[in-house]
């Protein structure tokens, strides 16, 4: 066993002693770095990430154009990976597969032959299947790699080269969009209408701090279609700042069906989602019994997208049925904009919509500059072998004189005539049947149209003019080729600001059906399904020492009312009680209502318009019932009593009553009208009627007119009526009188 001793003195090489903290941030900075800026973020003059730049080049070194025949996908991803980018080749085949999806590329740059997936979600075919070249989009973006537009650089293993930038003139960022996510950023850029973005470059060309691209491009145009029903304001917002997004809604339109039954016909899906998930989506609503105003789904779709809706029955507004999909499915998705990029300094940065065209334009001069320059060396190379060549013919008998005797001929050629090593190679070259008198003629047309051609670029070098004249020219032949009369090229999607929302009622989102609510005395409550009596035998089933309370037929769409002596209003929804297989459930576990607080009304919000609530001391006032529905389990608090008073009569109130009657502990009636008493969302009220000792039995609204009446005491089921109201009348807050003969001895109307 080795001692300590024998360990070296010195760290063996390409060992670091360093703390593992800072070795591991420095190691975890390159990865992220690696992630952002040659991984996840497109650059913005191209619009491109590393992995479709080298899909392209590929292609076009392989001979894929748009004329020439399909190649098996499997060779493009061979040598992109042998030779360009050395990754796994699933992921590259993704890349490949999504360039060519016309439904998820707005301008698709592959195309492809074959399995490529499908709006449903389908995934593609594997790559030995499907076969690909390059669309006439992709080529336009490649235009000018043949001229020195931009510059290469080594492949990672040294053996080739490749394309730093596409210098093509076609707004390929913005038309196409683009999404990844690096490390600490992402991007998400939507399609927009190629044909708008160079109609507002061109206007930026001529005037580029004044002019508005607002003022051309409308909004995303994404491949599917569909609306954008986001406001003209957020929109603005969204672009001037490079962050935001875009609300796009399916395309749908009512199909009449005949004898006044329709169906909605949804003909456009939103950007991004797969139709079977969304009619997956759309089928759990209705299993769920979530949209009940909805009956059926169904996908009619072949190469164009037909889903069908189908209401529940033909009373169903439309609009409300398809407001309710767009909030709860993803017929209608949010489409982010993060214009996060990669600037010409290859930095990351958000930049607005005018900074994104602006920066593409920069790209575009440059392309231009170096392509002219490009042409400029050609023409000086050119031009130099012409004047050779004339001088050539100008002396053919001694240089052929020359050719014939000297065994080394061009040394002697270039000392005697002046030329160069190239002139005198050329020469050295020439063919035999070159050697008319026409060629010499044709040689000289050729140096002079170069000469004019040369001159005409050195101008345009030296002037800034110029070159936005030639710029403009070269981008609207690229905006005819894609503009809005073409196929291609025709806006797809519709921007128009959403109507205001329609107030859904949440019982549209409930299947109505008949119920009978019962609350026991003991504060345990259930639904029995359907209108049955309360008083049969399984409505009576209650726990030892418990009885019935509350009972009354409902449905399951409606809300309830459940008010506490404390003055304290809870909604329960009649959709969410419990069953009323059992004994239901206690009410105090749904709300938050202390065990000692007794219940003193449960009844449905619907069954009247506004309510009188008065107190034992004889406060009081009119509540509008809307202003009692609460949205918690906390519920609200409305009627605030004294102290040692409590909420004691609460009575609905009907639209014909005029007067109320009070009457007291004290066996005095008052009757007073309505109007006296004051309408309150939540407070004391007033005083209805004043006690000397006790407090308030009981109060009721009546139609004075009616007179009031009353339940005589016994079996009989006999009701008296008294007619004659004039002696109890009097103003709010009077004593009252003694009731009339025959009033019940519990004081209670």
């Amino acid at each position: 066993m080795a001692s300590d001793t024998d360990l070296p003195e010195k760290p063996l090489v390409g060992v670091l002693d360093a703390p593992f903290d800072s070795a591991l941030s420095e190691r975890y900075l390159v990865y992220a770095l690696s992630t952002i800026t040659a991984r996840s973020l497109p650059d913005v003059r191209d619009g491109l990430k590393p992995v479709h730049r080298r899909l392209l080049w590929a292609m076009r070194l392989l001979r894929m154009a748009p004329g020439d025949a399909y190649k098996k996908s499997a060779r493009v991803v061979g040598d992109v990976i042998g030779k360009y980018h050395p990754h796994g080749d699933q992921s590259v085949y993704d890349a490949m597969v999504r360039l060519a999806q016309d439904f998820a590329l707005r301008y698709p740059l592959i195309d492809g032959q074959g399995n490529f997936g499908n709006i449903d979600g389908d995934n593609a075919a594997a790559y030995r299947y499907t076969e690909a070249r390059l669309t006439q989009v992709a080529i336009d973006l490649m235009t000018g790699l043949d001229e020195d537009a931009v510059g290469y650089r080594p492949t990672y293993n040294g053996e080739d080269e490749e394309p730093e930038l596409m210098p093509g003139p076609f707004p390929n960022l913005l038309a196409n969009g683009a999404s990844g996510i690096a490390v600490g950023m992402a991007t998400s850029i939507p399609p927009h209408n190629a044909a708008e973005l160079l109609d507002a470059a061109i206007a930026m060309i001529d005037d580029p701090r004044a002019a508005d691209p607002l003022a051309f491009v409308q909004g995303p145009d994404f491949p599917t279609g569909g609306l954008v029903v986001d406001s003209a304001a957020s929109i603005v917002e969204a672009y001037a700042t490079g962050r935001g997004g875009f609300r796009v809604r399916a395309r749908w339109h009512v199909e009449e069906l005949g004898r006044g039954t329709w169906a909605a016909i949804v003909t456009e899906m939103p950007y991004g989602t797969p139709k079977n998930k969304l009619i997956e989506q759309i089928a759990a609503l209705i299993n769920d019994r979530k949209l009940p105003i909805l009956a059926d789904v169904r996908d009619e779709s072949d190469a164009e997208v037909r889903v069908v809706l189908e209401p529940r029955s033909r009373t169903v507004d439309a609009g409300m049925l398809m407001e309710s999909l767009f909030r709860l499915s993803d017929l209608e998705v949010r489409v982010p904009l993060n214009l996060n990029v990669l600037d010409a300094m290859r930095t990351p940065r958000v930049m607005s919509l005018k900074d994104a065209l602006s920066a593409w334009i920069d790209h575009q001069f440059v392309v231009l500059r170096r392509k002219s320059q490009h042409r400029l060396a050609k023409i000086a190379d050119r031009i130099e072998l012409l004047d050779g060549y004339l001088v050539a013919y100008l002396n053919l008998d001694r240089v052929i004189e020359i050719i014939r005797a000297e065994d080394e001929p061009k040394p002697v050629m270039i000392a005697e005539f002046s030329l160069s090593d190239r002139q005198a190679e050329a020469i050295l070259n020439m063919r035999l049947r070159s050697l008319r008198r026409l060629e010499e003629m044709e040689l000289r047309g050729e140096r002079a149209g170069l000469e004019s051609e040369q001159a005409e670029l050195t101008q345009l070098l030296g002037s800034d003019a110029r070159q936005r004249t030639r710029l403009k020219r070269e981008l609207g032949k690229i905006r005819d080729r894609y503009g809005p009369a073409t196929r291609l090229g025709k806006r797809r999607t519709t921007i128009e600001e959403a109507a205001p929302a329609l107030n859904i009622p949440p019982e549209a989102m409930i299947e109505r059906e008949p119920i009978t609510v019962i609350l026991s005395q003991r504060g345990w409550i259930r639904a029995m399904k359907g209108h049955v009596e309360p008083s049969s035998a399984e409505a009576l089933k209650f726990k030892e020492g418990d009885g019935p309370r509350f009972a009354f037929h409902a449905h399951t769409t409606d809300k309830l009312l459940l008010i506490a002596e404390t003055g304290r209003f809870y909604t329960l929804g009649a959709d969410k009680l419990p069953g009323g297989r059992g004994l239901g459930e206690p009410v105090r576990l749904m709300i938050d209502l202390d065990g000692d607080v007794p219940i003193i009304a449960l009844m449905r919000a619907g069954d009247a318009e506004r309510l009188l609530l008065v107190a034992s001391d004889g406060r009081g006032f009119v509540l509008k019932i809307a202003d009692a529905i609460a949205e918690t389990r906390k519920g609200k608090a409305v009627m605030m009593p004294r102290a040692g008073s409590r909420l004691h009569v609460v009575r609905a109130v009907a639209a014909d009553h005029d007067y109320v009657a009070a009457i007291g502990d004290n066996r005095k009636m008052l009757v007073f009208p309505l109007d006296e008493v004051a309408e309150l969302a939540k407070g004391q009220g007033v005083q209805l009627q004043r006690y000397r000792d006790g407090g308030l039995s009981d109060a009721i609204t009546f139609r004075f007119a009616q007179g009031l009446s009353w339940t005589m005491g016994g079996d009989s089921g006999r009701i008296r009526t008294e007619a004659d109201l004039g002696p109890w009348r009097a103003a709010r807050g009077a004593a009252g009188r003694m009731p009339p003969t025959g009033f019940p001895r519990d004081n209670r109307f």
